[in-house]
């Protein structure tokens, strides 16, 4: 089964990740063995991006968020703890001690 983003075919982990961000993950998350030179020029590019879309960290987190609710609901399985009875005292100038 194959499976489209508009016209674009997604065939990887990665494609779908990059079409949804519209970079490529690499941008953001380097490539093992780059030197100094392209570590630089890539994170100047993504300064770059960042700049002119200033949304793309609140879309990023969204898409994380969603993955990891779809393939491990279980992350978001949030146990109440109980409250502690004990009291805090506070010093003459209100500060707790």
């Amino acid at each position: 089964m194959r499976a489209y983003i508009g016209r674009h075919l997604a065939a990887t982990d990665n494609d779908f990740v990059e079409l949804a961000l519209g970079t490529p993950v690499e941008l953001w998350l380097g490539v093992p063995g780059e030197s100094d030179e392209e570590r630089a020029a890539r994170l100047a590019a993504a300064a770059d991006i960042l700049a002119d879309d200033p949304t793309l960290p609140d879309r990023v987190s969204q898409v994380a968020a969603e993955a990891i609710e779809a393939y491990a609901p279980e992350l978001f399985d949030v146990a109440v703890l109980p409250r502690t009875t004990a009291r805090r005292r506070s010093n003459r100038n209100g500060v707790a001690a």
